[in-house]
């Protein structure tokens, strides 16, 4: 069921289990920016790109809603990020094809990000 491992790869990325949120991948797993350019292409590719996030010491996905359409699962979130500049949030709407039980594409539009905390100085 596609909801089932969208659902696991985001527990994966809010655990920060690296192993398991690339597991949730097809190998040949694609990323991009909604409308644009490839973010990333196969699991080493997303290894690289989460572990970086997952440096972040607040790093954390809330999900506000879900929409499964046939194999596509379409979440909102809120996450929170580490900013050079501060504690912040940003909105994300993440598009995730999902084929033979892993996510083989995913595409996100990112908005801005809001700052919570300032940096301390």
């Amino acid at each position: 069921m596609p909801a089932s491992v969208v659902q696991r790869q985001l527990e994966a990325y809010n655990a920060k289990d690296l192993e398991g949120l690339v597991a949730a991948y097809a190998p040949d797993a694609e990323q991009y920016t909604l409308h644009g350019p490839m973010l990333a292409k196969g699991r080493d590719a997303l290894r690289a790109r989460f572990a970086e996030r997952f440096a972040e010491p607040d790093l954390h996905a809330r999900l506000l809603s879900r929409t499964v359409f046939g194999n596509f699962v379409t979440d909102l979130e809120v996450v929170t990020r580490n900013y050079p500049e501060g504690k912040g949030e940003v909105e994300m709407l993440c598009i995730y094809e999902v084929i033979d039980g892993r996510i083989q594409r995913a595409s996100f539009a990112i908005g801005a990000p809001k700052l919570l905390v300032p940096a301390s100085r």
